[in-house]
């Protein structure tokens, strides 16, 4: 049976239901493969090109096994997503960021884990115009320090509220803003939450994939 393989960053930090590396959170069949040393701020912050082999050899992988299409636990590898698809012979889809171009009429903003590493390389990378209004969540709360440092508890209450802010701020910065986008991977379980509180559309890479998959399948 085909399924979806998820090319996971090496981390330790819990994976609520609904977050890319939980595999309850999918609607179809799916295989994780961590890509050994892709650290949070390799991939994040320091966007080491040395993780593109690594990345390409683990999507083969999945791939021979049976995957029809591959995802990632990172929308900051949006910035490999041409080398990333070129170089696999299924469908990649790295980041809820590919929704940027599809939803540009729609005025779309970001919130992101890291609002300083979210710039316009990466956006472009994604087929985005680099002016898309972003927000990062708080630098110094205790999500951006479990996410990019790496640590082994998670606060899901605090989480929600801490993306919840983001987006409220994102969305008073930028009134025009008629849909959200969250970057981060591990942000889809606040998905509900944001959309009460901005009273907007919000998608995430689980909305990709899940609208992405189900158009491959419907391919004669």
């Amino acid at each position: 049976m085909a399924f979806l393989g998820v090319l996971m960053l090496q981390t330790r930090f819990p994976r609520l239901p609904g977050d890319v590396g939980h595999a309850g959170s999918f609607a179809m069949p799916v295989r994780h493969r961590v890509v050994a040393g892709a650290t949070p701020q390799r991939v994040v912050r320091d966007g080491d090109p040395a993780l593109i082999a690594p990345f390409i050899a683990a999507g083969r992988a999945l791939v021979a096994e049976g995957a029809a299409a591959l995802t990632t636990s990172c929308g900051f590898l949006a910035r490999w997503q041409a080398e990333l698809q070129a170089a696999l012979p299924v469908p990649v889809w790295t980041s809820a960021l590919l929704w940027l171009p599809v939803l540009a009429a729609q005025r779309p903003g970001v919130v992101t884990v890291d609002g300083a590493a979210l710039g316009a390389t990466v956006l472009r990378a994604a087929g985005a115009a680099p002016g898309v209004p972003v927000q990062g969540i708080h630098p110094g709360s205790a999500l951006a320090r479990t996410l990019l440092d790496d640590l082994p508890q998670l606060d899901a209450v605090a989480a929600e509220a801490t993306v919840v802010d983001a987006a409220r701020a994102l969305c008073a910065a930028w009134p025009a803003t008629g849909v959200v986008v969250l970057e981060c991977t591990n942000m889809p379980p606040y998905r509900d939450a944001v959309a009460r509180a901005c009273g907007r559309p919000v998608h995430d890479v689980m909305t990709l994939v899940h609208a992405r998959w189900a158009a491959l399948a419907a391919r004669p």
